[in-house]
């Protein structure tokens, strides 16, 4: 498998896991030592990945709403063997994401090392 397509298979099971609230998807797709965090909040809002994951499973989600799926990978770009950007972008209710993710190939698996994004409210 290529690299791209590893991260692609990484970045789907991320979006499958934000849609199902499913934490155990996420758990697949994260480094444990991941940084989570959007300066949308005031004070910036940090999260460790237990507290990530606490979060999630306590939501509602997507898929038992009937909500249309709305991601889509807008890029993806290698540093190096071990080192890859992806700009991706989401919706959960009426909230639209885009989150900067960070992935490193550790031990020959990519995760994501850092989850870095932006809130948009969505008129409907």
């Amino acid at each position: 498998m290529t690299a791209f397509a590893a991260v692609t298979d990484v970045l789907e099971t991320y979006f499958d896991g934000l849609y199902h609230a499913d934490t155990d998807r996420l758990v697949k797709t994260f480094h444990p030592k991941a940084i989570y965090a959007t300066a949308d909040e005031a004070p910036l809002l940090y999260r460790t990945m237990d507290q990530y994951f606490a979060a999630v499973a306590k939501r509602v989600s997507p898929a038992s709403r009937n909500e249309p799926r709305r991601d889509v990978i807008d890029s993806i770009e290698f540093a190096g063997e071990n080192t890859a950007f992806a700009r991706v972008r989401c919706s959960i209710g009426t909230k639209d994401f885009i989150d900067f993710l960070t992935l490193v190939r550790t031990d020959g698996a990519w995760s994501i090392m850092a989850k870095i994004f932006q809130i948009t409210e969505r008129v409907t």
